[in-house]
């Protein structure tokens, strides 16, 4: 099982930015599918999650509005298109699959310990 991300890059305030997580050796629309991000000196936190099984979403307060997490299945793979960035969207974003629930409904799906499959990340800065 392998999870690439892409997509990162360097991008001014106010730019969009889409990031891509494409599966490998395992159906992504078997499992809920969160991006988590990464600052320098933070702990990991989840930004926003997707649901096959119910087309459920989810994202945390400081993206929402801005962020849009979406799945393509025939391409195994989920995106998260990212407008409006800012200087705090800077980190290194990862996605994961939830080996415990398939649902995204509340702040409870951003629990790490339920993903596996972690990739590698791709840096996101955001700087003038």
């Amino acid at each position: 099982v392998q999870f690439v991300e892409s997509g990162g890059g360097l991008v001014q305030p106010g730019g969009s930015l889409r990031l891509s997580c494409a599966a490998s050796g395992v159906t992504l629309d078997y499992y809920a599918i969160t991006w988590f991000r990464q600052a320098p000196g933070k702990e990991r936190e989840g930004v926003s999650c997707i649901s096959s099984a119910d087309a459920s979403t989810y994202y945390a307060d400081s993206v929402k509005g801005r962020f849009t997490i979406s799945a393509d299945n025939a391409e195994n793979t989920v995106y998260l298109e990212m407008n409006g960035l800012k200087p705090e969207d800077t980190a290194v974003y990862y996605c994961a699959a939830n080996l415990i629930s398939r649902f995204c409904h509340s702040a409870s799906s951003f629990t790490r310990r339920d993903y596996g499959y972690w990739g590698q990340g791709t840096q996101v800065t955001v700087s003038s």
